[in-house]
């Protein structure tokens, strides 16, 4: 569960960071001219938001691999299938014509102004990037409604000039059978990104079982992740409480304080989705020692023209102990030994094995913008090779809640297999940069 760094070396083991703004493509021209309804939204929508910044630009095999520039992009999505797998269990398609709420896209665009997200359907779209107008989202409300033509021009033009209202943020309220650590609001620049941390006292005065873990965030976020430190960390490193620390350096060097205290982190709890709701299967639950500090991670990145502004929290529920068969523990099994040649997709296995028995009760993966996909197998014994987990989307990755453990014995393990799209011009390694990958997996057992 430990971090062990080598600063300026190759062993980075553990570290849940990493930018997510997809780059590259020349800004296609705003055809504002176009007849149809459908023409508009490629123009004026697709064009500037989705498929500049390279995310749904042609040639991308990452990002659910949809298109949304050049032809073909009205047979992409209406009455397409979508590759989500809990929008895809709900009966969810692309574009359903007539029928907005049984649209995936109608789904993502609306995520930043409206609470579609009661199913964990993906990230809200744009990522990492400036939101929508909600007349746009609206024209596109509009001509799903009217029946997702590709010929009519039967949506009101208008709609889709405006300005941007900033998407609304609702805060956690504080359990009252539990306590609450927050990351404080704080601005991240234009076109830039910022990671920052926080250490903070957990609240409770004496030793405290968890079997719930709440977070909530503000769009545009990478993670927000919860750290404990390891018993054995050196007084010097243990951060001063309450002062927000950097990753960086305003000329973009790494804080080696900050980094030296990574090194002893212990996963705690974290999330990439906007908002998640984990509840351990009963008996199950997370130990906190009385006066706990817990170190408060937060990363955001920001692709649009203005500031923004970066805030989470996350509400931990409590039991009597009680109700406490077994104490969980978190999963973090990271890869650092990551080389992806350039100009060529590259799937790289690792095998980790375990010690002990090993009953597994939730998995989730981390990888960065090349993962395409990611895959994790049972190692050893009788289940030898038996898939248990699929991710194909780097920036939501899917979390698998299991009811009944997977139970490994010692000696058996489990196998990250991972799919990375190669960089046209160049190697990409194991990092924490926007320009590096990762292969973690992360989970909880006991």
């Amino acid at each position: 569960m430990r971090r062990n760094w080598r600063i300026g070396g190759s062993a980075i083991i553990g570290v849940l960071t990493g930018a997510v703004a997809c780059s590259g493509g020349e800004r296609p021209p705003t055809d504002a001219t176009a007849s149809t309804s459908f023409a508009r939204i490629q123009a004026q929508v697709f064009a500037p938001s989705c498929a500049f910044s390279a995310c749904h630009a042609i040639g991308n095999t990452s990002n659910s691999g949809l298109v949304l520039a050049g032809p073909g992009v009205y047979e992409s999505l209406v009455n397409a299938a979508v590759t989500q797998p809990v929008a895809r269990a709900d009966g969810l398609r692309r574009v359903v014509a007539g029928k907005p709420d049984s649209s995936l896209l109608w789904h993502k665009l609306s995520g930043f102004i409206s609470n579609h997200h009661a199913h964990d359907w993906g990230s809200a779209m744009p990522y990492a990037g400036q939101s929508l107008t909600a007349g746009q989202i609206e024209f596109i409300r509009q001509w799903i409604a009217g029946g997702a033509s590709a010929t009519t021009d039967n949506v009101d033009p208008g709609l889709l000039s405006g300005t941007v209202a900033p998407p609304s943020y609702a805060p956690l309220a504080v359990p009252s059978n539990g306590f609450q650590v927050r990351m404080t609001p704080y601005s991240i620049k234009a076109s830039s990104e910022r990671e920052v941390f926080l250490y903070t006292p957990a609240g409770n005065t004496q030793e405290t079982w968890v079997n719930r873990v709440q977070t909530n965030m503000r769009v545009g976020s990478h993670h927000f992740v919860i750290y404990s430190f390891a018993a054995n960390t050196p007084s010097f490193f243990i951060p001063q409480a309450n002062a927000l620390r950097e990753l960086k350096n305003a000329d973009g060097t790494y804080q080696l304080g900050t980094l030296a205290a990574m090194g002893y982190h212990i996963f705690f709890a974290g999330s990439q989705a906007a908002a998640s709701d984990y509840t351990f299967p009963a008996g199950v639950a997370m130990r906190i020692a009385a006066g706990a500090m817990l170190d408060v991670n937060s990363h955001y990145v920001n692709s649009t023209t203005k500031e923004i502004t970066g805030e989470a929290e996350a509400n931990f529920y409590t039991v009597p102990a009680s109700q406490v068969q077994f104490e969980a523990q978190a999963l973090n099994l990271a890869n650092t030994d990551l080389t992806l040649p350039a100009g060529r997709d590259t799937t790289i296995k690792k095998t980790f094995s375990f010690m002990k028995l090993t009953r597994v009760v939730m998995l989730t993966s981390h990888m960065h913008k090349r993962g395409i996909k990611f895959v994790v197998r049972i190692s050893g014994g009788a289940r030898n090779g038996e898939l248990v987990y699929q991710n194909d989307t780097w920036d939501h990755p899917s979390i698998l809640t299991l009811t009944t453990p997977l139970i490994l014995q010692a000696g058996e393990g489990l196998t990250s297999e991972v799919t990375y799209r190669g960089d046209p011009s160049k190697i990409v390694r194991f990092g924490l940069t926007s320009e590096d990958e990762m292969d973690i997996i992360f989970g909880y057992w006991y």
